[in-house]
């Protein structure tokens, strides 16, 4: 008898037998297969007495408790928490949870035993990420018991989303710094440029955001800051003020004497601004370059109990980022780093949420702490689709003085909640540009050529000049992806079109990188084609029959499944759809998926259309995004 066979039949003399003859058979798999049959006494002589270990992972990143609690075998599952000291909260690579297994399954007295030995119901905990999808470089504040964060937007317009929530976890777009086509110029500039890490603080009745307006690499100029100011957090904002300091990822420090400083990187450099907050007036210098010595950038200034805390982002945005402080009794003194640094770092090289820095602080209205911090997600060779995420972790102070987010564990996967579900308002909002809040057009488009109707849910879309592939490219509506599963839909209203022209949906990254499905005119007919776009190659596919003359509408459908899309059609409401083509690796849709230019942005949906030198005005209706499949 092997020692699978053994373990399926719970023969515990039979594996002893196996395992002193030859110790070197044991192997996880056999500890796992042990933990889902639910054998306490089988697992216990695996951990006590074999050569197991108990930090292994299956191909899914679970462990011997997410195993353990499939079994429903309560004294198992208490076994490997308590005298094994296993994590339910430890998330796969979907980020469930041994504890989602449980309540999943309906497992109630595993379920009453987490909830007394963790004094908190199941539907207490959030997960992370809190905002799925494209919401980099975070920044917060807190105006009595609201909570303001804004995200960067690069070259996308409207640009700077600034986000406000009652509970910390559940955010919704309530307007943007700048609405104005004219205020953005974004129009010359490439993918991945643009507004980088804004920064928001409230000072005397007014909210301010700061960011980095990244221009293209044509010297001299690289890099200015820009200061955008409100009565309001959703806004109208002021036209951007520029100043011309040299850097990334300012941030506004307002001291208790009045004085207001900018800071940014290398390192942290910080100089004076005037009270408006809106020009410089001391030349910067540096405060402490950082601990890890390695791309320190973000920088952040809180002053707590008599010190200044600088938090900063270090280690670059790859697998080693990092968070890290230090601290001054004097705003120039010297700057001493915390013992504990990194205070947030992902460790697991194999664990769902990676690439955790860039975080900003937060005092709660009850005297608590949080750090908002971005981080990804990763899926087949390392491709983060999805882009950089915001997360929420927990902040504590130590005995001697220092912030430690979630006591030094990383990011979590599974979190006590900040506060009970405060009432969420979704209700469809639209932007001064037009456009509803969660949606975007790369550089900012002419009015009149994006318009939405409110009432009937109709994008009507007036033909780019330029196709997708150029920066002069502006026609097309795009929504963040915000899960690795989900379809994605429209019906488009064929309209009558000129040789060369298309229409359509896509599955877009930027100017580099990007897929269409849809129709194009040729020859005087209409067809489907589809087509993926990767730097200089384009893949293209075009339908061996014409679209007949009679059809009106067409139901375009993407179904995604982590890498894989299948392109799906519909005409005039048919009772089935088909299938045109399926795309097994749509990789290119990253920061990873293509080698050119500036990408940290985040794969993204929309719709689309292409005029050439001739007029083009489609609509687009019943557009629908959901998650799952």
């Amino acid at each position: 008898m092997d020692l699978s066979k053994a373990i399926a039949e719970s023969n515990l003399d039979e594996v002893k037998s196996i395992l002193i003859n030859d110790p070197n058979l044991v192997s996880k798999e056999s500890l796992f297969d042990a933990a889902k049959k639910g054998s306490l006494e089988l697992v216990k002589y695996l951990v006590e007495y074999s050569r197991i270990s108990l930090n292994e992972y299956d191909s899914s990143h679970r462990n011997v408790l997410h195993y353990a609690a499939e079994s429903g075998n309560i004294e198992l599952f208490r076994y490997l928490i308590e005298r094994c000291g296993m994590d339910p909260f430890e998330g796969d690579h979907d980020l469930v949870t041994s504890w989602d297994i449980v309540h999943k399954s309906e497992g109630k007295e595993i379920e009453n035993y987490l909830e007394k030995r963790y004094g908190h119901k199941y539907d207490e905990y959030y997960k992370n990420p809190v905002r799925s999808g494209f919401f980099p470089d975070p920044s917060i504040c807190r105006v009595g018991d609201d909570y303001y964060m804004v995200n960067s937007s690069f070259i996308f317009f409207p640009c700077i989303p600034i986000s406000h929530s009652k509970d910390l976890i559940h955010w919704e777009i309530i307007g943007h710094a700048i609405t104005t086509p004219d205020w953005a110029y974004l129009d010359e500039l490439e993918g991945g440029r643009g507004y980088w890490a804004p920064d928001i603080s409230f000072y005397e009745g007014k909210f301010y955001i700061t960011a980095t307006y990244r221009l293209n690499d044509v010297p001299p100029v690289y890099r200015r800051q820009v200061v955008l100011y409100s009565e309001n957090p959703e806004g109208p904002y002021s036209k951007p003020v520029f100043i011309d300091e040299d850097g990334i990822d300012p941030s506004i420090f307002n001291d208790d004497d009045g004085k207001r400083y900018m800071l940014l990187n290398r390192g942290a450099r910080i100089f004076e601004l005037n009270k408006y907050g809106t020009r410089k007036i001391s030349e910067a210098q540096l405060l402490f370059y950082g601990d890890h010595k390695r791309a320190p950038e973000g920088p952040h200034l809180y002053k707590k109990d008599g010190y200044y805390y600088l938090l900063e982002a270090e280690g670059g945005t790859g697998l080693g980022h990092r968070v890290t402080v230090s601290r001054s009794k004097e705003l120039f003194g010297n700057y001493e780093p915390c013992p504990y640094n990194p205070i947030m770092r992902q460790d697991n090289p194999d664990a769902a949420i990676q690439r955790c820095g860039h975080g900003d602080l937060v005092e709660t209205q009850d005297g608590r702490w949080y750090m908002v911090y971005l981080c990804g997600r990763t899926i087949g060779d390392g491709y983060s689709i999805l882009g950089r995420e915001t997360a929420l972790d927990p902040v504590t102070w130590t005995a001697d003085g220092w912030p430690i987010v979630n006591n030094l564990k990383g990011p979590s996967a599974m979190q006590i909640k900040p506060f009970k579900d405060a009432p969420f308002d979704d209700q469809f909002k639209i932007s001064e540009c037009g456009l509803p809040f969660d949606y975007m057009t790369p550089r900012p488009f002419k009015k009149g050529d994006v318009l939405y109707n409110k009432e009937t849910g109709i994008f009507s879309i007036r033909g780019s000049r330029a196709p997708l592939s150029s920066l002069e490219s502006r026609n097309l509506v795009l929504r963040r992806q915000t899960s690795f599963s989900f379809i994605y839909e429209v019906t488009l209203v064929i309209p009558k079109m000129s040789d060369g022209q298309n229409a359509g949906i896509t599955g877009y990254y930027d100017e580099n990188t990007y897929l269409e499905f849809g129709i194009t005119s040729r020859d005087g007919n209409l067809y489907l084609y589809a087509n993926e776009h990767i730097g200089d190659e384009d893949r293209f596919e075009l339908a061996k029959e014409a679209i007949a003359s009679d059809i009106k509408t067409i139901r375009l459908k993407m179904t995604t499944n982590y890498l894989e899309r299948k392109l799906l059609y519909q005409f005039d409401g048919a009772d089935c759809e088909k299938e045109f083509k399926n795309l097994s690796n749509v990789f290119y849709l990253c920061d990873e998926g293509l080698s050119k230019g500036k990408r940290f942005t985040g794969a993204l949906v929309g719709m689309y259309a292409y005029a050439g030198n001739d007029d083009l005005v489609v609509d687009f209706s019943q557009e629908q995004y959901s998650h799952g499949l």
